[in-house]
């Protein structure tokens, strides 16, 4: 069961304000990491923190969905959120946890190049120069395939 991108999102922005390029990175990195945890095999990959689509944009993995959303903002933060902090289970929330401790303290730039160095984003911009628009999606199974290898290190 997946759950709601927002909850995921509001989970997140519960912690502090920060920039919509932060937000992205840290969504991405509780999905690559929930799906990595979650699941046995890159053959079967149906268990994700929320259904949504990251494509390889020059500045990182992004979803449109939540670039649309935050769009005005452009390089400010986005504000604390206030409301009821969604509740998700143990395991979830530990996998959160370990996102937020992980990667929380970087800023967006500094996420934006350490995704810049792992082989899902690489991978899916194949063909594109750098600062190449590109909507290709990066795919689940290589996320898989990238952090269940760091797990047997």
């Amino acid at each position: 069961m997946a759950y709601q991108l927002v909850d995921v999102i509001n989970w997140f922005l519960s912690k502090e304000s920060m920039s919509p390029k932060k937000l992205q990175k840290l969504l991405y990195y509780a999905y690559s990491w929930f799906l990595t945890l979650q699941n046995e095999s890159s053959e079967d990959l149906e268990n994700r923190l929320f259904v949504a689509e990251f494509e390889a944009w020059v500045h990182g993995p992004v979803i449109y969905s939540v670039y649309d959303q935050f769009r005005e903002k452009g390089y400010r933060p986005i504000e604390q959120f206030q409301g009821n902090i969604p509740v998700f289970d143990a395991e979830t929330t530990d996998i959160l946890e370990q996102v937020w401790e992980e990667y929380g303290h970087f800023t967006g730039n500094e996420l934006e190049s350490i995704t810049h160095q792992e082989s899902p984003w690489i991978r899916a911009r194949e063909g594109f120069s750098p600062l190449d628009r590109c909507d290709v999606a990066i795919s689940d199974r290589d996320i898989f395939e990238c952090y269940v290898e760091r797990l047997e290190e």
